[in-house]
């Protein structure tokens, strides 16, 4: 019976990266990983919102996370990816710098999250995981993403493609 608890205590989370440091979210919560494709600028959203793609037929919400945190711009490179999370039911792409791989760590290793991170809001984030040499800090994608701002963007872009 222990076996199973272990395996339920353990968060299986993608690890990407933001200028120097590494963030994660939840494996559950990604529908999957992409390059960068041609993002469609879409008038009068938030300063964070880079767009919209056509992914696979469905118009997809693009946010840059280095915006939306407030770390300074960089160019897109190749390690630069768009990963697709689902919150609320609703698929948005986020842009980070580099998608890294994919690790279990143990819930006992995730602490509450310290009031600011890398100027990054607390809010934003769900805890910070102590992994040996490594500190990751684990978002809080319902803050981050916050449904109303996404679901506007949605809105906007079917009204003007009609």
């Amino acid at each position: 019976m222990e076996q199973t608890e272990t395996a339920v205590d353990n968060l299986k989370v993608i690890v990407f990266q933001l200028k120097d440091e590494e963030y994660g979210v939840e494996v559950n919560q990604v529908k999957s990983i992409e390059r960068v494709e041609h993002i469609t600028r879409v008038p009068r959203t938030p300063e964070f919102v880079e767009g919209v793609i056509n992914l696979r037929g469905v118009v997809t919400p693009i946010i840059d996370l280095r915006s939306r945190f407030q770390i300074e711009n960089a160019d897109h490179s190749e390690a630069t990816r768009v990963i697709i999370v689902t919150v609320d039911g609703m698929d948005v792409g986020l842009i980070v710098d580099a998608a890294n791989d994919v690790i279990d760590i143990a819930s006992s290793a995730v602490e509450p999250p310290p009031e600011v991170v890398g100027g990054v809001e607390a809010a934003y984030i769900r805890g910070v995981a102590k992994l040996e040499k490594r500190l990751l800090i684990l978002l809080n994608l319902d803050k981050v993403l916050n449904p109303e701002e996404v679901a506007e963007v949605k809105e906007m872009e079917s009204g003007s493609s009609k």
